[in-house]
């Protein structure tokens, strides 16, 4: 059985989501953006170790627990090759926020549009969504997905960061996730959840 369960973490309260397998015990991490100690908290709670973490995107504000669950669970991440220099800038890139950030994660793993992945017993969609970042990308199982920093419930993501294009996120939005049903769950990387149905018909941004 599929157990799905959310943490706010890290100083961004960036939502983590934990997606594990009842009968392996097995899980994979989305966007764990800090607090690992918490992460493993709620893993163990959940009878669940997770062997793979996957990303939305690079920033700082959800990388930032990957290299400490990484050291601790032997983890292997998953992140789209557009991003990867976002990941080298961590720290850097903190340091504008006035916030630290310890070891730089390792990549493990490519992210591709289209692409469906088995993990730990877990089957994710992933769908290329660039205009956040270059490599954003949102991750669907079932009738649930995260959209990282691509959509929020009443907004997008914001494109004045390096990197971002305010037409190329609309864009992404309208082909990739616009096109799916509107019971489609969406958690996105900051805020409450919504649907797409919820937001086809009352995002400013897309009407």
């Amino acid at each position: 059985m599929l157990l799905h369960q959310s943490l706010e973490t890290g100083p961004l309260q960036v939502n983590c989501h934990i997606l594990g397998d009842s009968d392996s015990g097995e899980a994979v991490i989305i966007d764990p953006g800090g607090d690992a100690e918490l992460i493993l908290a709620l893993l163990e709670r959940m009878k669940l170790r997770a062997l793979h973490i996957v990303n939305t995107h690079g920033h700082f504000d959800h990388i930032g627990a990957v290299s400490a669950l990484q050291k601790k669970l032997g983890c292997e991440f998953w992140l789209h090759a557009a991003d990867h220099a976002l990941v080298a800038g961590a720290a850097k890139h903190a340091a504008r926020w006035g916030l630290p950030f310890g070891d730089l994660p390792v990549v493990h793993h490519e992210l591709t549009d289209g692409q469906t992945l088995l993990l730990s017993r877990v089957e994710i969609d992933v769908l290329h969504t660039p205009g956040h970042t270059p490599g954003g990308v949102c991750l669907r199982w079932g009738d649930e997905m995260a959209t990282g920093d691509t959509l929020f419930a009443g907004s997008v993501g914001r494109t004045d960061l390096p990197g971002g294009n305010h037409a190329q996120l609309i864009r992404s939005i309208e082909e990739k996730l616009m096109t799916l049903p509107d019971t489609v769950a969406c958690h996105p990387g900051h805020g409450p959840s919504t649907t797409i149905g919820r937001e086809r018909v009352g995002n400013q941004f897309l009407i």
